[in-house]
C-alpha cells in the first residue's frame, strides 16, 4: 500500500534502521508488509526491503493505532482514507475520517479510565502493604 505522491527522490532505509527508528520489531515490520499494510518502497539489489520516510511516517500511524485496539483491517482503511484526502477533498472521506478521530478518542478515554483504575488499586495495595509494617 503506497502513499499517493510520494517523492521516488527519497532515500532509503534498511528494515533494521527502521525498526530501531519505530522502537518496533523486524518481525512486525515484514508482517505488515505481508498483509499489505505497510509495503517498502523499494527493494535493493540484494532483495532487502528499503523504506523511505514516508513509510515510516505509516508506521506511525500504524504504530499509534496499535495501542487503542484497531485491527489490521482498521489500520488498512485509515491508510486507504488518507492517501484518499491526500490527492483531493471528498466529503464522504472527511466524514469517514471524523468517524475515526471519535473512534479514537473514545478509546483512549477509555484507557484513561482503565489507567485511573490501576493507579487506584496500586494505592490501596501499598496502603495494605504500609498497614502490615
Amino acid at each position: 500500500m503506497k502513499r499517493a505522491g510520494s517523492a521516488p527522490e527519497q532515500s532509503t532505509m534498511h528494515i533494521g534502521a527502521v525498526a530501531e527508528r519505530a522502537g518496533m520489531s523486524l518481525r512486525s515490520l515484514r508482517h505488515y508488509d505481508e498483509v499489505g499494510l505497510l509495503t517498502p518502497s523499494g527493494r535493493s539489489a540484494g532483495g532487502f526491503r528499503l523504506y523511505t520516510d514516508d513509510d515510516v511516517e505509516r508506521l506511525m500511524l500504524i504504530r499509534r493505532m496499535k495501542p487503542l485496539g484497531f485491527s489490521l483491517d482498521a489500520m488498512r482503511e485509515l491508510l486507504e482514507l488518507t492517501d484518499h484526502l491526500a490527492s483531493g477533498s471528498d466529503t464522504e472521506a472527511q466524514r469517514r475520517l471524523e468517524e475515526f478521530i471519535a473512534d479514537a478518542e473514545s478509546r483512549r478515554e477509555e484507557l484513561a479510565r482503565t489507567l485511573e483504575m490501576a493507579d487506584e488499586f496500586i494505592e490501596r495495595l501499598h496502603g495494605q502493604s504500609a498497614q502490615r509494617s
